[in-house]
């Protein structure tokens, strides 16, 4: 009789294509997935992202069941539940003698390091489509290692968007056209609805019993949890957003928070929708004529550039990679950034949104409240601490390179080749936030000043030195040493003002 093995699943880990389940036997073999507290609060996760995960996982065991697999479900709720992964594989063990144990590698350092002490057979989570071989292949010998040149190698390995060896169309990248900001009077569809069901109404409950006082509201939660509904979604988005994707992927406006994004990064993190049926569906519009090439690029990109880059670089360099700080920043986190009462009009937007919706798009991120954070030099692990927190698609994997390195260049350029730091004049460019703000955009000193403006040039002579050979900075440099110095030293007074009465939280 063929030896019994244990195989397990992890709760970003909901797909029948997962490593850990090939070869399985039903009649053989048993599944263990473990609803883990230490999961939900090693930080203080937004209700929302923990709701969708339990949701999934257990839609998943239902649906592993329906194919007579059978399943060793452990509850958040179970009395037995040891709540660690380490100490309930263990018990699972002695529930079932299995000859093996088998699992897909966990997508987190902390995970894998935590169940460092278990005989599990790792394999390679095959759902990416670049592997961490490939990545360390391509990154070898490389003084920069930089997104658009390893998203042009992955175009030419999986075909994605090209005519021979040529991208389609002549261009690798058209970013250049998807910048525009949102005009007046075009409205974006409304998303998908998922109203939750029973196991997702049972979820909820549990969540709320047990992490009501987290960050973030519980009511309203609309997330795909299973793989029908992510599908859903991702054909929604192709047929209803995506045509206006490209043109206005940047763009940020009062009242609109998903825009024509496209809403299933949480799917493709859990594992109910994998990268390559995106990336194919998306192609598939574009060359059936339904969308135009620089929205089917630039979301292209976006999976199969950035998602498969991030993943890449974060194997790479953890575990050394999280502790870098090279600005030196040590400003504790502000309490705005849970209170949503900044007064800065983008900020509480994007911050109030997060609340209540566990979701806020890149450009809010990146150019708002990740801007903000590099700009007031607040300390690295309490910004990638909140990001994890507040998102329902946020995995350290994920977050820790597009945050660490992209938003706050802790990482001294290892991710992005230069800070991504700007002053109102880009919000005020790509939304309409400052029409309606209490801060004038267009001062930069003096009663109501934008915060973003005093702060970006005092970010600029702070770090002048340091950002000297780097071209990618040359003009704003060149434009601080045309400036008269008692003007620089009066924004660094008022900036240094502002932090001053920044109140962190207590």
């Amino acid at each position: 009789m063929k030896p019994l093995s244990l195989r397990l699943v992890l709760g970003d880990q909901c797909s029948l294509s997962l490593s850990a389940l090939e070869g399985l036997d039903p009649a053989r073999d048993v599944v263990l997935m473990m609803e883990v507290q230490a999961e939900c609060t090693h930080v203080r996760h937004h209700p929302q992202k923990i709701a969708l995960v339990l949701s999934a996982m257990r839609h998943f065991a239902e649906m592993l069941r329906a194919r007579s697999i059978s399943v060793d479900y452990v509850c958040l709720d179970d009395p037995a539940n040891t709540h660690g992964f380490s100490s309930e594989v263990a018990r699972a063990i002695s529930r079932h003698a299995p000859e093996h144990v088998i699992g897909t590698q966990p997508s987190e350092w902390r995970v894998l390091e935590e169940m460092e002490g278990c005989a599990v057979d790792w394999r390679e989570d095959t759902r990416f489509l670049a592997d961490t071989s490939f990545f360390r292949r391509w990154a070898h010998g490389k003084k920069q290692l930089r997104m658009e040149y390893f998203y042009r190698e992955m175009r030419r390995a999986t075909g994605l968007l090209m005519q021979g060896e040529q991208p389609v169309g002549g261009e690798w990248n058209y970013d250049s056209d998807n910048r525009k900001p949102l005009p007046r009077g075009l409205a974006p569809p409304a998303p998908p609805r998922f109203p939750p069901d029973a196991i997702t109404r049972e979820v909820m409950a549990l969540v709320a019993a047990r992490f009501g006082n987290h960050f973030g509201r519980l009511e309203g939660f609309n997330w795909p949890v299973t793989a029908a509904e992510a599908q859903n979604a991702l054909a929604r988005f192709v047929a209803e957003r995506l045509p206006l994707f490209g043109d206005h992927q940047d763009a940020m406006a009062e009242g609109e928070a998903t825009l024509f994004h496209s809403l299933i990064s949480t799917s493709l993190n859990t594992g109910l929708l994998l990268p390559r049926e995106v990336c194919d569906a998306v192609e598939a519009a574009y060359r059936a004529g339904l969308v135009p090439l620089n929205a089917a690029e630039g979301f292209i990109r976006q999976v199969l550039g950035w998602r498969e880059f991030v993943r890449g670089l974060y194997w790479l360099k953890m575990p050394g990679y999280k502790a870098l700080n090279a600005l030196d920043a040590h400003r504790p986190l502000p309490e705005f950034y849970w209170t949503a009462q900044s007064g800065m009009r983008c900020m509480d937007a994007a911050i109030g949104q997060t609340r209540d919706l566990a979701y806020a798009h890149h450009i809010q991120r990146l150019m708002v409240t990740g801007n903000f954070a590099l700009l007031a030099g607040i300390e690295p692990d309490a910004v990638n601490d909140w990001y994890l927190c507040v998102y329902a698609d946020a995995y350290e994997w994920v977050e820790l390179p597009n945050t660490h390195g992209m938003a706050i260049h802790a990482d001294g350029g290892i991710m992005a080749s230069k800070p991504y730091a700007a002053s109102g004049a880009y919000i005020n460019r790509m939304s309409n936030h400052c029409a309606k703000c209490r801060f004038d955009v267009k001062r930069a000193t003096g009663e109501g000043a934008c915060p973003f403006n005093f702060l970006y040039w005092d970010f600029i002579a702070r770090h002048a030195g340091r950002f000297a050979s780097n071209p990618r900075m040359a003009m704003p440099l060149s434009t601080l040493r045309k400036m008269a110095p008692e003007r620089v030293a009066e924004m660094r007074a008022e900036a240094s003002k502002f932090l001053d009465n920044v109140s962190p939280l207590t």
